[in-house]
Formats: C-alpha cells, structure tokens, sequence
C-alpha cells in the first residue's frame, strides 16, 4: 500500500494507470485480431471443412441415402419423408433407371413434374452432364403413368391417381396423331 501511493505521490505511474494502458492496447489490437483471422482461412477451406462436417452428419442412419454435395432440400425432405410427411415416388425412365422423387403427401401432378425436374438438375450438376433439359418439350413428348392411367391433370392430387409411398410411375412417350 505505501509503495503504491508513493509511486502515485512520486508522479510514476500507479496499478490504475497501467491497467487502463493494458485496456487501451488490447482494444487497439482486437480489430486487428480479427481481420487477422478472417483473412488466415480462405473461402474455399471453410467451404471443406463445412463440407467435412456435412459429410459426418449425413452419416446419420436417417440420412445415409443422401449424397455427400447433398442440398438443405434434400435434408429437409428426407426428414419429412422419415415424419410420414412426404412419400417417395419411384419414376422409371425409358432407359431403365429408376429415380426416387421425394414429394409430400398431398403433392399434385405438377408437384411431381418440378420434383423431377429438380432431381434431374442436381444429378447433372454433380455429375457434369448436359448442361440443359427443356422440360416444356420433354412434358409434351411424354406422360407420366400410373397402372395404364396417363397422369394428364396438372392439379389432380397424386392420391386420387391412387398413388401411395413407394408406388412406380413411368415415362411413357406420347402417340402422335395424325
């Protein structure tokens, strides 16, 4: 205690003086701190480590069919589609393969022809195929069917077509007429 109020009486700074000296220097280094550490890590390697930590989550048993470049859509429906809330649709194409569409459970026609046109299109951008699909020419070139019954109506509900989880829809392509 003396030595502090001589050193206070004697004009040499006091424990105050350098505890606001300590506070000064700390808030002029902070935003220097800062922009420090924006700039040590890049875009692109906060992209992998997202990236990695996505890759561990759709580790999980609920989300394991899911691809690793997977968009927050697709988690999103997987969900609802574990919840009862949405239904995988099974659309086989012409040549065989087989796509599950996920759609909810009171989806229309159409509902269904934008979730294939969306599945198609993150399936082309993961794997670097034709850059473009015209849907207007492949919708008025094919049906979708359903146990022989052409999927025509647009607002028709997938269930009055009788469609349920897991049921097969196919791309049948349409007869001209003459």
């Amino acid at each position: 205690m003396e030595e502090q109020s001589q050193d206070s009486a004697g004009g040499g700074p006091t424990v105050k003086d350098e505890e606001v000296e300590d506070e000064n220097l700390t808030e002029a280094t902070a935003p220097e701190a800062e922009e420090e550490d924006e700039e040590a890590l890049p875009h692109s390697e906060i992209l992998d480590i997202f990236e990695e930590g996505l890759a561990r989550l759709v580790q999980d048993p609920l989300l394991c069919d899911l691809p690793i470049q997977v968009t927050l859509e697709e988690v999103n429906s997987q969900i609802a589609l574990e919840y009862g809330q949405a239904m995988t649709v099974r659309v086989l194409k012409a040549d065989g393969e087989i796509m599950p569409i996920v759609v909810v459970q009171n989806a229309t026609v159409l509902d269904l022809k934008k979730a294939i046109s969306r599945f198609m299109e993150l399936k082309q951008q993961r794997e670097g195929g034709v850059k473009h699909i015209s849907w207007r020419y492949v919708w008025r070139t094919y049906h979708l069917v359903f146990q022989g019954e052409k999927l025509d109506d647009d607002k028709m509900r997938l269930k009055d077509y009788g469609i349920r989880n897991r049921d097969e829809v196919t791309f049948m392509k349409r007869l001209r007429k003459k």
